[in-house]
Formats: C-alpha cells, sequence, structure tokens
C-alpha cells in the first residue's frame, strides 16, 4: 500500500456508484473502498448549464445517505455529463438516440465533465474537472456496429473512450483521460486527502 495511505487516519472510503468504470478506478487508486448504492431520480433543471449539472447531480446522490453515514465514513458520489455547444449529452434510453449522439459528435469538439461530491457527517465538498475531447470523422456503418456490439446506453454521450470507439474516433483530448472515462483519479486523490484533513 501507498505510503501515503495511513493517512486516511481510520477513514472508511464509500463509492455510492454502480458504474463499472468508477470501481475500476478506484480500484486502481489502491484506495479500499465499499460499494454501496441507492436509487435516484437524476432530473435536473433546463436551467442548469454545463459543469452545473453534474454537480448538481452528483450531490443529490450525497443527499440520499445523509442519514446512513457514520462517524468516519466518507462518501463518494459523482456525476458525468457530456456538453456539446449549449447541450448536454446524458445516457442514451435506446439504440437510436445512441447513434444520433455520436454521428452530433464526429468531427467535432466537445467538453466530458465529471463532478466529484464528498461527504462526511461533518461537511462536504464539491468538485469538477473538464476534459476537451476531439472526435475525427467515423463511418456511420462503424458508428452503427460499436452501439450494436457495446451498447453504451451506460454512458454519458453513447461512448466509452477507452473501447472500440475511442481507439479509431477520438484525434484528440486536453485534461484528464480517467476524466473522460468517468472519473478523474488524480482530482480525487489529492481532494480526499485534503478533505481527511478538513
Amino acid at each position: 500500500m501507498p505510503v501515503t495511505y495511513p493517512n486516511l487516519k481510520g477513514h472508511k472510503i464509500i463509492l455510492a456508484s454502480k458504474s463499472p468504470r468508477r470501481q475500476e478506478l478506484m480500484k486502481g487508486l489502491g484506495i479500499p473502498f465499499e460499494v454501496r448504492t441507492k436509487d435516484v431520480n437524476e432530473d435536473f433543471s433546463e436551467d442548469l448549464t454545463a459543469e452545473e449539472i453534474p454537480l448538481f447531480l452528483a450531490q443529490l446522490k450525497a443527499s440520499a445517505f445523509k442519514e446512513d453515514l457514520s462517524n468516519k465514513e466518507i462518501l463518494v458520489t459523482s456525476d458525468t455529463v457530456v456538453w456539446l455547444g449549449d447541450r448536454v449529452f446524458n445516457k442514451p434510453q435506446k439504440r437510436k438516440e445512441a447513434i444520433e449522439m455520436i454521428t452530433e459528435l464526429e468531427g467535432r469538439s466537445h467538453q466530458v465533465i465529471t463532478a466529484i461530491c464528498l461527504t462526511s457527517q461533518s461537511h462536504q465538498v464539491l468538485v469538477s474537472e473538464t476534459t476537451k475531447v476531439k472526435f475525427g470523422n467515423v463511418d456511420h456503418q462503424a458508428i452503427e456496429w460499436y452501439v450494436d456490439q457495446y451498447k453504451p446506453f451506460d454512458k454519458a454521450g453513447a461512448y466509452g473512450i477507452q473501447e472500440w470507439i475511442g481507439y479509431v474516433g477520438i484525434e484528440k483530448i486536453e485534461g484528464s483521460f480517467y476524466n473522460v472515462m468517468g472519473f478523474p483519479t488524480r482530482l480525487f486523490y489529492t481532494e480526499l486527502f485534503k478533505f481527511i484533513d478538513l
């Protein structure tokens, strides 16, 4: 275990996410954690834009656990959105919507914004990170094949950068690769140990 991790000072990390990518990235950090999830209605006001949306949703997810946290437990909630122009791309509901989303993204730059909310019995911190992603041109049949094979219905913007479409479609990124996967690991690592010392 890395020498810094004893600085957890007896805290228990609770990841409130069903996302296999977030769980995988947390495991990669080597920080011990437990997964607890609750179903939360993720509706948000149309007045919210860009980073306001994932910040609101990450805090909303945390509110479902407000009465459940024990002393020394730190809850981690998160949300990721894709922002193109003045529109948010959340998770597609069906095949047609997923194909349309990727088709709109191709040949253009968009932002991937992930918010992280850290919550304990005594305090809460909200942070976010933005990565700029440029899609190259992708053949329409290839987009259809990707959606049919990978079924990206649990992914904001209908794509996973770590999957086939990322290999052939992503031309350039500016910022954290892991943020595009749905969890900015360096930001989390930095903010977690700040949080513990508050």
